[in-house]
Formats: structure tokens, sequence, C-alpha cells
């Protein structure tokens, strides 16, 4: 996992080269946009638990029989666990977000995901739609759009970052379906 300076440096140096020119303005951008980044990843990690719990209440609001016997979240711990692992997922996204990369998600989380979901026989169909649910909610904060849960943030316009949450969320959809 390399961060946006690692990455410049790696690259400048595979080149024989400084970093330089359109590297540099890259990192410039980076740097300037750095307080909307800290702010966008503080609001996601500072409200984790409702962004979780609210994906899974409404994975379970759309398809009851997964708290009826034999389904999906049935049992105390079922549900924990998968509140555990949304809150995982979560986790390396904020991860993601803080570094500008996403080596870390794949590396860390998305590898073989969809294999473990696979072999414990957890149902992808409603675990990707509470990643969907987690997105949405997610991509509500980095705006400040979350209703009833604005902050006071850096100005400007954070539709880049809210576009780079979502790819993370959609990068874990994938891996899971």
């Amino acid at each position: 996992m390399l961060d946006a300076f690692s990455k410049a440096v790696v690259a400048a140096d595979a080149k024989g080269g400084f970093v330089g020119g359109d590297d540099l303005n890259a990192l410039k951008g980076f740097i300037a946009e750095g307080n909307k980044r800290l702010d966008a990843v503080n609001f996601i990690s500072s409200n984790a638990s409702c962004i979780v719990t609210d994906a899974v209440a409404g994975i379970v609001c759309e398809s009851p029989g997964l708290t009826a016997p034999g389904g999906g979240v049935y049992t105390n711990r079922k549900m924990a666990a998968c509140l555990r692992d949304g809150e995982i997922i979560l986790r390396y996204v904020c991860y993601a977000l803080l570094s500008g990369d996403s080596s870390v998600l794949t590396d860390r989380c998305l590898n073989g995901l969809k294999e473990t979901y696979a072999a414990l026989g957890v149902p992808t169909g409603n675990t990707t739609r509470a990643v969907a649910i987690m997105k949405a909610a997610a991509v509500a904060f980095v705006n400040n759009t979350a209703s009833q849960r604005t902050e006071s943030v850096t100005s400007g316009d954070c539709a880049s970052l809210a576009a780079e949450v979502g790819s993370y969320f959609d990068a874990v959809g994938s891996a899971i379906s």
C-alpha cells in the first residue's frame, strides 16, 4: 500500500527523475483537498455505528425472512457477525479514503471476501444491498447532506470525494457479488 506521496516518489524513481510537473501538481491538489478528505473520514468514522446499523436494519426490513429461523441473521451471533463485518468494510473504506488509494481495501478486505461469504452461506444479495445502503449514507456524510447530522466542514465542493467513496463501495459490492 502506497499513499499519494509514495506513489509519486516511486514513479519518479522508476523514471530516474525527480517528482515534478504533473505529479507535483497532483500532490499539491491532494494537499489542498486534505482538510476535506479528513473531514469526510471523520464524518464517516464517527458515524460508523449508525451507518452499519442502519444498513443491517434496512436489509432486515426489506427481507424479513432474514430474522426467521434459518435466515441469514437469525441468531444474535449471526447478527453480531453481520454488524462486525459491516464495520470492518467501512473501516477499510475510510483507510482508502484517507490515503487516496484503494489498495489497502483490496489487499486487506476484498481479497477472498466472496469466497469467505460463500463458505459461510451468507446471502450475497442481501450483503450487496447492505453495502449499497452504507454507500448512500457515507456519500451523504461526505456531501454533508445527511439528515439531522450536518457538520461544520471545510468549504468547497466535495463531489470528487463523494465519487471516490462511492467507487470504494462499488468495489466492495463487486467483490461480493
